[in-house]
């Protein structure tokens, strides 16, 4: 994206330039390219070519939740050109920064290229990734908007959330209105995905207190199931049954007995959901966002987001 000299050389020293050959991506996929290090009027060697993902976390910092060591020990000849290729895995909790082709307000992914050199990191050029839902994120998101849903915002928070696995120390809140029927009951609705190679656990919360998820609580629901079971889960009948008794636990509080309840350990847990369920009509998660997010974004294209937000941490 940008070519960069390298500090550690000087004047005259070699730059760098990392080109990917996609700028869009879905967790669980990897982000190829190349790194490309165009030499300066002497020989260089540069110990280890790093590439990083980065995303911006609460608190308006520059997160780095992977890091891969693509080459070691690379000799780059005066005037010439060394291409390194690379194939970097996207995490299968990797935030998603666009649904349906608009971009999440101050959401990015980015990857960063460091060289090492003389045992000290230069940072290269960032480039922005365009990380999109897998496809059982996406029916999830788009029950959301079937069920008139109002996008709020997004963003990264520290930490994990109790009694799920996850491989990052960090995951991604989606937060929303509740449709009008909930007014004066519930205020907001948090929206957490844990993804991974074989299942998505998809983490609901009411009205959240304290920052903090219960799985089991009296408003939290935890669903699980394998990535074919959510492509056909009727996930707004799903998303409205749990509100629906949420909104009334939050009103009452009765106690559960018997069958595990929404919201209740067990509940959508291994338990299949495989039934086919219809395709309801609706605006779906794009459309919502298109219109929620304009606003904030207004347009803005990929790059200048990302620059936006690593702006002042390249």
């Amino acid at each position: 994206m940008f070519n960069r000299m390298l500090s550690a050389f000087g004047i005259g020293g070699p730059s760098v330039d990392t080109v990917l050959d996609s700028p869009y991506a879905v967790p669980g996929q990897a982000v190829t390219g190349q790194v490309r290090v165009q030499g300066g009027s002497a020989d260089a060697e540069i110990g280890q070519v790093v590439l990083s993902l980065v995303t911006e976390a609460e608190g308006d910092h520059a997160a780095e939740f992977s890091r891969l060591v693509v080459r070691q020990g690379v000799r780059v000849p005066a005037g010439e050109l060394v291409a390194i290729p690379f194939q970097l895995p996207l995490p299968w909790e990797t935030p998603i920064t666009a649904v349906g082709g608009s971009p999440l307000p101050r959401m990015a992914v980015g990857v960063r290229t460091e060289l090492v050199i003389a045992g000290a990191p230069d940072k290269g050029d960032l480039d922005p990734v365009q990380v999109g839902p897998l496809p059982a994120q996406n029916k999830v998101l788009d029950a959301f908007g079937q069920l008139g849903f109002s996008f709020r915002d997004t963003g990264v928070e520290a930490g994990r959330a109790p009694g799920v696995a996850q491989e990052l120390g960090l995951r991604q809140t989606l937060r929303f209105a509740p449709p009008a029927q909930y007014a004066g009951r519930v205020d907001e609705v948090e929206l957490t995905f844990v993804a991974g190679p074989h299942e998505l656990c998809v983490l609901l919360a009411a009205d959240r207190r304290d920052g903090v998820f219960s799985p089991g609580g009296d408003t939290s629901g935890q669903f699980r199931l394998s990535h074919q079971e959510a492509q056909v889960t009727d996930w707004a009948s799903l998303i409205s049954g749990w509100l629906a008794q949420a909104a009334e636990r939050r009103q009452v509080n009765p106690a559960f007995g018997g069958q595990p309840a929404y919201g209740q350990p067990g509940y959508g847990a291994h338990q299949g959901y495989d039934h086919p369920g219809q395709q309801q009509r609706g605006p779906g998660m794009g459309g919502m966002l298109a219109a929620g997010a304009a606003g904030v974004v207004g347009g803005v294209v990929l790059g200048e987001v990302a620059e936006e937000i690593f702006g002042d941490d390249e």
